[in-house]
C-alpha cells in the first residue's frame, strides 16, 4: 500500500500588508502555502522582481528563532526580491501563519525539513530555475539552514546570518557557561518536571518572550532584543519572541541533538554572515571552522564579519547589512 503525499491544508492568511518594514514598488507580493514530509502546512510569502520574465534563482528566507515571516526574514526576502531574485519569507512550522499542533514547538528535524520544504515549492514553480535555489537562515535559523545545506544537495548557496547554534546554547548555555553533564542534568530534570505539569493542566506553559520592562542589570544584547522585538521598530502580534514566547519545553530535543556535525561535508557554497560586537559572533565563527575543517570543498565557504555590528543590527538595519555582498554571493553561486 503507497503512502500518500499529505495535501496542503487551508490557512486563515492575513492579505493585508501587515509587516514591520515597508512594501517596495519594485517587487509583487502574494501568500503561498506549502506542505512538509510531515503534512503541516506552512504559510509563506513569496516577493517577485516586477516584469520579470523567465525562469528566476530563487531563495527561501526563514528566521530569527521566535520571529514570523513578517519581521526580518520578510524584509531580506524583499530585499532579495528587488535584487533580482524570487524569494519567499515562511513562517516555520507550529508558529506564526503555518500550522502545526501544538503551538510554539521547535524541533531540529522538523525545523531543517521545513528548509527542504520550501525547496520542495520553489523548485516546482514554473517562473523558477530548480537549479539556482538557495536558503537563507537567519538568528537561530542560520544553524538550520547550514543542517539543511547538509542534507538537501538541490540548496546550491547558503547565507547563515547572525546565527545561533540552538543545539549548542541550549546543551550548554550561552558562552558556554553551562557546559557540564550536572548543568544539563538539572535542565533535563525541569524539563521533565514541567512535562509531567502540562500534562496534567492539558496546556503548555509558555516560557515567556522578551521581557517588558527588562531588568536594570540586563546585558546589552537582552537590551537590543527588547529594542527589536517590544518596540514600534519590530514587534509583531504573532511573533513569539514580542509576545508569550516558546513553551517551557519548546526546544527540548536540541539539548541531544547536534545540528552542525555533517557541516563539513557541504559542497555547496555557504557564507556565514555575522557583526563582530554580536554576543553570538562566536556561534558564526566556530561554525565555519567547523564548516571547513577537513572539507575537500572549501573555496566556496567564506566568514563575512560586519565591522561594529550587532546580533539584532542584521536583523534589519538595511544599512549595515551587506546586501550588495549578498546578491553578489548568490549570483555566483546560483548559475
Amino acid at each position: 500500500m503507497e503512502a500518500k503525499l499529505n495535501q496542503v491544508k487551508e490557512l486563515n492568511l492575513v492579505q493585508e500588508w501587515d509587516k514591520t518594514f515597508p512594501k517596495s514598488d519594485k517587487v509583487d507580493h502574494c501568500k503561498v502555502t506549502f506542505h512538509n514530509r510531515f503534512g503541516i502546512t506552512l504559510a509563506a510569502d513569496m516577493y517577485m522582481p516586477k516584469n520579470a520574465e523567465g525562469r528566476l534563482p530563487a531563495i527561501a528566507v526563514c528566521g530569527p528563532f521566535g520571529a514570523v515571516k513578517e519581521q526580518a526574514a520578510g524584509l531580506y526576502a524583499q530585499t532579495m526580491a528587488k535584487r533580482g531574485f524570487l524569494t519567499i519569507a515562511f513562517d516555520p512550522s507550529y508558529t506564526g501563519e503555518s500550522g502545526g499542533e501544538p503551538r510554539y514547538m521547535a524541533s531540529p528535524d522538523i525545523n531543517t525539513e521545513d528548509f527542504m520544504a520550501a525547496v520542495d515549492f520553489l523548485s516546482l514553480q514554473d517562473n523558477v530555475d530548480p537549479k539556482k535555489i538557495g536558503i537563507i537562515g537567519i538568528c537561530g535559523w542560520g544553524g538550520m539552514a547550514i543542517n539543511a545545506a547538509a542534507l538537501d544537495t538541490r540548496v546550491k548557496a547558503t547565507v547563515a546570518s547572525t546565527m545561533y547554534d540552538m543545539s549548542r546554547v541550549n546543551a550548554n548555555g550561552y558562552f558556554d557557561s553551562e557546559n557540564s553533564e550536572e548543568a544539563r542534568y538539572e535542565k533535563r530534570k525541569a524539563m521533565n518536571a514541567q512535562r509531567l505539569e502540562d500534562y496534567k493542566n492539558g496546556t503548555y506553559a509558555l516560557g515567556g518572550g522578551v521581557a517588558d520592562p527588562m531588568p536594570e542589570d540586563a546585558p546589552q544584547y537582552f537590551l537590543d532584543y527588547h529594542a527589536y522585538y517590544k518596540t514600534e521598530r519590530g514587534y509583531h502580534p504573532r511573533s513569539l519572541n514580542s509576545n508569550g514566547g516558546w513553551n517551557v519545553i519548546g526546544c527540548q530535543s536540541f539539548m541531544n541533538m547536534p545540528i552542525l556535525h555533517y557541516s563539513n561535508e557541504i559542497r555547496s557554497a555557504v557564507m556565514v554572515l555575522h557583526g563582530d560586537k554580536a554576543h553570538s559572533c562566536y556561534f558564526g565563527k566556530d561554525a565555519y571552522a567547523a564548516m571547513i575543517d577537513g572539507n575537500k570543498y572549501q573555496d566556496n565557504k567564506e566568514l563575512v564579519l560586519v565591522s561594529g555590528a550587532s546580533h539584532t543590527d542584521l536583523y534589519d538595519q538595511t544599512d549595515i547589512i551587506p546586501f550588495d555582498k549578498l546578491e553578489k554571493f548568490f549570483n555566483e553561486n546560483l548559475k
